[in-house]
């Protein structure tokens, strides 16, 4: 786990009290290949929180 990442992604699984909690994180850029800015960046780890464990999807 990386220590004392700042994650505020709330409806990720990796997310605990704004820290992310991955083994690993995996961030690339968006489009070109070139970030100018955190919009032009994505986490390849993200993975939404389950928000209902009950529903069965078909």
């Amino acid at each position: 786990m990386v220590e004392n990442l700042k994650c505020t992604v709330s409806n990720c699984v990796y997310n605990s009290n704004n820290l992310c909690t991955a083994n690993h994180v995996d961030i690339n850029p968006v489009g070109d290949g070139f970030a100018n800015s955190s919009e032009g960046t994505s986490c390849k780890t993200f993975k939404p929180k389950d928000e209902h464990p009950f529903l069965v999807y078909k």
